[in-house]
């Protein structure tokens, strides 16, 4: 795929950075960028050297949401189309039928995925992040639904993730009264893992990245489908039954005597794919 309104590069360590590549129109949603961030997704999930992806905007802004264009386009349109072009890939489908939207594919992506938010982040973005598996800001980044403000409803399950992340009393928050809430007040509530000063932020969130993309690329796997899976039942015992059949397969694989012997060692251990 021609790619227009995103842009991405891989590492040599199996760190994926992926921008939304508008910062003429701050980063605005369109189809097309729907269409090639599904795209860059499926291709480096379908990768086995990438490990992690980081997700940010291009310029000081990640992403203010719907371009208004379109906002306006759908005013006078009979009904709303989602459907994606025919060039669409479904990254993250087949894990788990609940995960086959959008969106929710990002939790049944094989690599964990970092949401760094370096701006600006409203409306559709705000689903992007909070379906993402860690949430670095930067400080005074401005956030907000905006979709009571447009006479819209939670927008792609924030009604689900929100809650989860934040509790129903914060999401409540943001979700029913559409404002303008700072980074810091997030991370307060728990929606981001980290706010960091301007100067810090890219060192922090490439170092993060790194030391992730240094552990078991199997283990991480595992982990995430456990954490993402087990919100969907109530059953403790499920999961620790779960847990140690894990346990026994993931002994019987390389990385685990590779952990093993670089604990004994007192070495950094190398994972490989």
């Amino acid at each position: 795929m021609e790619l227009k309104v995103t842009r991405y590069a891989v590492d040599d360590d199996g760190v994926a950075t992926v921008w939304l590549h508008r910062p003429e129109r701050r980063n605005s949603w369109t189809g097309r960028m729907h269409d090639e961030y599904r795209w860059i997704c499926k291709h480096l999930d379908d990768d086995p050297a990438v490990r992690v992806i980081v997700l940010t905007g291009s310029g000081t802004t990640f992403c203010i949401g719907a371009d208004p264009k379109a906002l306006s386009g759908y005013v006078t349109a009979e009904h709303y189309d989602p459907a994606l072009s025919k060039e669409a890939e479904n990254p993250g489908y087949g894990v788990r039928p609940e995960f086959d939207a959008d969106m929710t594919w990002q939790l049944g992506m094989r690599v964990p995925m970092i949401a760094a938010v370096n701006g600006a982040c409203a409306g559709i973005a705000v689903a992007l992040a909070a379906f993402c598996d860690i949430r670095f800001a930067v400080a005074g980044a401005k956030v907000t639904t905006a979709a009571p403000k447009l006479g819209l409803p939670a927008e792609y399950g924030l009604s689900w993730i929100l809650p989860r992340l934040v509790g129903m009393t914060h999401a409540a928050d943001i979700v029913l009264s559409g404002r303008v809430i700072l980074a810091e007040e997030l991370e307060r509530m728990g929606f981001f893992n980290r706010v960091l000063p301007a100067g810090d932020f890219e060192t922090h969130v490439h170092d993060y990245a790194h030391r992730m993309a240094a552990m078991s690329p199997t283990a991480v796997t595992t982990a995430k489908r456990q954490l993402w899976g087990d919100l969907l039942h109530d059953d403790p015992r499920a999961a620790i039954e779960e847990s140690k059949a894990l346990i026994g397969k993931l002994m019987n694989e390389p990385d685990y005597a590779e952990g093993v012997a670089a604990f004994l060692e007192k070495r950094a251990p190398r994972f490989t794919r």
